[in-house]
């Protein structure tokens, strides 16, 4: 049967016969004919079938140890009739069964097995390049260089490729330096190295050497210098590569215009981005991705959920990019509906759920106020890697999950995931969050075991850990034992503290601290001015609020807006502009009245001073949440959930409040503020009152 095997393929034609010999090989590898490898071979040459290709695949594949899909030659004949080989494009590196680590392929090129051309080294190099294999990268270069081929354009070109896409840029930069004839596709390779390695200051400092000799950049060069112009300190290279896109004609080349809008949104340029996007004759998802990712970053979910739809009309599909910023965006508009759509909108259209658009997804929901989901994505990612972990247990933090953070946490140390400074940050604000005074202490003392270098913010953290405890004076010896000066940030959160647990003493010192290193800063003032008042000092309470009045800084507004359908509704404090004004007031009179029969007592300290006791109790009936609720609630069904978002810290009394309007009215009411989530229902919060 072998014999006529043979015959069939000596006659074929020479299109057919690589297929001929690739299933015959196959036979051979497998055993199926059931004779000695050596017998095939010796009827190979008789019959003029063999070629060092052919000998090598059937021997490497009896070879025992060796994977028979690992290295798969075939044999052809090119336009001359000559025989060469074709290395299928598989993993065939591996490491060799003597001593030493090594590529089976040059093994077989130097025993004879293969005869070697350009086109050979060329494979391997491109195979090293795609695998990111740098030292198989080197064997096969310094092997080249030792043969008897002289080194031409294409495969020095192939070679520098090769080092700048596996990182080593020393290699390229010298390879480069030392060829005495280089063409676009040399500078390219170089300046894309640099580009894509985070080197751009070196990328953009070729292109005036390039222009100088006379060579005109193509599309691909454009296309590097683009991509880094855009991680340079100003947007002035990148303006001067678009005047040589203008003038070299390739204004309208679709990868150009992509990297030009890649750019421009990168600078927050997105006047000149939108020119470029609105004058592209045809758009590719690169520069639709560029928009929508630079309107998710600006925080303007809405523009970037249009866009979004405006590319599916015009018959773009979203990639994993697209979805990454657009459910960005969806965490920006706090809108759980929008995102559970484009979820499933994604799954359906076949994405999957890999980690950096599975974070995403992760973050979208903890911000959109559903824990549980956020919880269910990150249990079902594939792969997590610590950015997956910094979202989970931020948005544990975030809804007040403190023991369960700290469970993720050392889940994901027993795992042997490296945590960042981050990651820190989340457990200890979810320890402060929590009181979980002890763990927190741990947690910072811990990081010093993971080489992690405490950041302002994880010191700001251990104070406000501290503080929230009532542990005032460890507080205070933290500072001043730290090894960094405070900062303003620093002394706030001891100012809280002392606010909280009524310590006027320590919270005046602290809060002049905080506001001699920051003296633009409304909230420090206005602490430090209801404390003076506190205790009856007010001369100081006018000469904080003189100096208020000196700087120009004024108290900051606060706003809270709530979604009704797919309307959002603003309210600012004291706001009489809606045109619903008058029922919103007498709503909330009334339910003021109900949570009063039910133990509700105005807590007047949160309004500033200077006012009488009346005044200032009606000051907090007009405060932006309790407008925003007293609109949800006549707005909505009995039972429905209500969501309110507010752009600065929940003020006490609002917290006090709600919390009897969910007792009373028989509702669950999230309020997001700057700091947290409150989850209100029966007449608790989530926070249990520890905020």
């Amino acid at each position: 049967m072998f014999i006529r095997a043979l015959h069939y393929v000596r006659s074929a034609s020479s299109s057919s016969r690589l297929f001929s010999f690739e299933a015959l090989v196959q036979e051979i590898k497998h055993g199926e004919l059931g004779i000695n490898s050596g017998i095939y071979q010796e009827h190979l040459h008789t019959r003029g079938l063999s070629s060092p290709c052919t000998i090598a695949s059937i021997s490497t594949s009896s070879n025992k140890g060796l994977s028979t899909s690992a290295f798969e030659v075939f044999f052809e004949d090119n336009e001359e009739g000559d025989a060469s080989c074709i290395i299928q494009e598989k993993d065939y590196l591996r490491k060799s069964h003597n001593s030493k680590e090594g590529l089976y392929v040059l093994d077989l090129i130097d025993q004879g097995s293969i005869v070697p051309d350009h086109t050979l080294y060329n494979k391997l190099l491109k195979k090293c390049t795609d695998l990111g294999k740098l030292r198989e990268g080197r064997m096969i270069h310094e092997h080249f260089l030792k043969s008897k081929f002289k080194s031409d354009l294409f495969t020095l070109n192939t070679i520098i490729n090769m080092y700048t896409k596996c990182g080593s840029l020393n290699d390229a930069k010298k390879m480069f330096d030392e060829m005495p004839c280089k063409d676009m596709v040399t500078w390219t390779a170089l300046i894309s190295g640099y580009s894509q390695n985070d080197r751009p200051e070196e990328a953009l400092a070729l292109f005036p050497q390039m222009i100088e000799l006379g060579l005109k950049p193509n599309q691909f060069t454009f296309g590097s210098l683009l991509k880094a112009s855009g991680s340079a300190t100003t947007d002035t290279p990148g303006r001067q590569v678009h005047a040589f896109v203008v003038n070299c004609g390739y204004s309208s080349d679709v990868y150009v215009a992509s990297s030009l809008v890649d750019m421009y949104a990168r600078f927050d340029r997105i006047k000149e981005a939108q020119i470029v996007f609105d004058g592209m004759v045809s758009k590719n998802e690169v520069s639709w991705n560029a928009l929508i990712a630079f309107h998710a970053r600006k925080g303007e979910g809405k523009d970037a959920l249009k866009l979004f739809w405006r590319m599916q009309r015009e018959g773009f599909k979203p990639t994993h990019f697209t979805y990454a910023s657009v459910f960005k965006a969806c965490a920006s508009t706090e809108s759980l509906e929008q995102g559970k759509w484009i979820h499933a909108h994604m799954l359906k259209s076949g994405g999957k759920l890999i980690a950096f658009v599975g974070n995403t997804i992760l973050d979208m929901y903890a911000k959109a106020g559903s824990i549980d989901d956020a919880r269910k994505i990150f249990d079902r990612l594939e792969s997590r890697d610590v950015v997956s972990w910094n979202s989970m247990l931020t948005g544990l933090a975030q809804h007040g999950k403190a023991r369960e953070a700290v469970e993720r946490f050392e889940e994901m140390l027993k795992i042997g995931v490296l945590p960042n400074y981050i990651t820190f940050l989340c457990v200890l604000t979810a320890c402060s969050h929590g009181g979980l005074v002890n763990e927190g202490l741990y947690y910072f003392e811990l990081m010093k075991k993971y080489n992690v270098e405490p950041h302002v913010d994880h010191y700001v953290t251990k104070v406000d850990l501290l503080g929230r405890a009532g542990l005032l004076n460890k507080a205070l010896d933290f500072i001043k034992d730290m090894p960094i000066e405070p900062t303003s940030a620093i002394w706030g959160a001891l100012l809280g503290a002392c606010r909280m647990h009524k310590n006027t003493e320590l919270g005046i010192f602290a809060g002049e601290r905080c506001i001699e290193l920051d003296h633009t800063d409304s909230g420090p003032h206005i602490i430090l001015s209801n404390i003076y008042a506190s205790i009856g000092r007010l001369s100081d309470v006018a000469r904080v609020r003189k100096r208020m009045r000196e700087i120009g800084i004024e108290k900051e507004p606060g706003n809270s807006w709530v979604k009704i359908g797919n309307a959002d509704h603003v309210f600012v404090a004291n706001d009489d502009a809606h045109p619903l004004n008058e029922e919103i007031r007498k709503m909330w009179v009334k339910v003021s009245e109900q949570i009063k029969q039910a133990g509700y007592v105005p807590d007047t300290s949160h309004v500033l001073a200077f006012t009488d006791q009346q005044d200032r109790e009606a000051r907090l009936q007009v405060h932006s949440e309790k407008l925003a609720l007293a609109f949800a609630l006549l707005n909505t069904p009995p039972g429905t959930r209500i969501v309110i978002i507010k752009n600065i810290r929940v003020c006490g009394d609002c917290h006090s409040a709600i919390k009897f309007v969910s007792k009373v009215m028989k509702r669950d009411i999230i309020v997001r503020d700057t700091k947290r989530y409150h989850h209100f229902s029966g007449g608790s919060c989530s926070c249990n009152d520890y905020w």
